[in-house]
């Protein structure tokens, strides 16, 4: 009673100026870019007790303070939104080598946001990055490769950087991973790595994946089927605006209200 087999694509794409169409994986756009993970960052990022004192600190050349600076300046925090100065140190960050910098100047070129928009700078900087281990400038650097900006489209190369992200525990680069396994392109066809990698990032709430994960379950691919355990995932994903899982979510509630489904 739910909708059956089917991969959930994104409607939005992360970083990509360009239209999603019905194939692709989950790669947004606008206001929410993937942005380097602090987090999940293996280096130590610095931090100040006052915006002064940072401002300051970028000032006599703290790479970690110009990067910082930059994103007050493209967030309009604490300064007046500026996407050209946010550029500015960026830049000045990324050229000593600091990979969040480098990641967030890298999509500013995706983006033209600050600058013209030219995707080799992109690649350029992303791959800096990316080799340095940011998670977001590896997925980012993935999706070039996928859409062929920047550099020549290559999807097994792209799979590459999306298991790099994945593997630090990028939520959106383990749904793309998970989209891979489960469509059996590049990849060996393997619903149960699928089904994994949904998990990952479907327990960091990312909606596509919860949904995609209640699909799973429904289906019994890649894991036992369990309708309790779809409809647990279909709700979280539902809860967050998610059209196809509240599609399924009316489509079981309808079964079992016609008593052609159980609880």
């Amino acid at each position: 009673m739910f909708s059956s087999g089917i991969i959930v694509r994104a409607t939005h794409r992360r970083s990509v100026p360009a239209a999603a169409t019905e194939n692709s994986r989950l790669v947004f756009t606008g206001t929410e870019v993937m942005l380097p993970w602090l987090v999940k960052m293996s280096i130590v990022r610095k931090s100040w007790d006052t915006f002064e004192a940072m401002r300051a600190a970028a000032q006599e050349g703290d790479a970690q303070a110009q990067c910082y600076l930059g994103v007050c300046y493209q967030n309009g925090q604490g300064v007046e939104q500026n996407h050209q100065e946010a550029v500015k140190w960026f830049r000045r960050s990324a050229e000593q080598n600091d990979p969040v910098a480098q990641c967030y100047l890298g999509v500013s070129y995706w983006m033209g946001q600050g600058v013209p928009q030219e995707y080799s700078e992109a690649a350029k900087w992303l791959r800096e990055a990316a080799e340095q281990g940011d998670p977001a400038a590896q997925f980012n650097l993935g999706m070039l490769y996928e859409t062929g900006q920047g550099v020549p489209q290559n999807h097994a190369e792209a799979v590459k950087w999306y298991r790099e992200s994945a593997e630090r525990g990028y939520p959106a680069a383990q749904f793309n991973l998970g989209v891979f396994y489960e469509s059996g392109q590049v990849l060996a066809k393997d619903f149960a790595e699928a089904a994994k990698w949904y998990l990952l990032a479907a327990e960091q709430e990312l909606a596509d994946a919860q949904c995609n994960l209640g699909l799973c379950y429904q289906t019994g691919r890649g894991v036992r089927q369990n309708s309790t355990e779809a409809v647990k995932w279909f709700i979280r994903a539902a809860r967050q605006g998610n059209k196809t899982a509240q599609h399924n979510l009316g489509l079981h509630y309808a079964a079992v209200e016609s008593g052609h489904l159980s609880e």
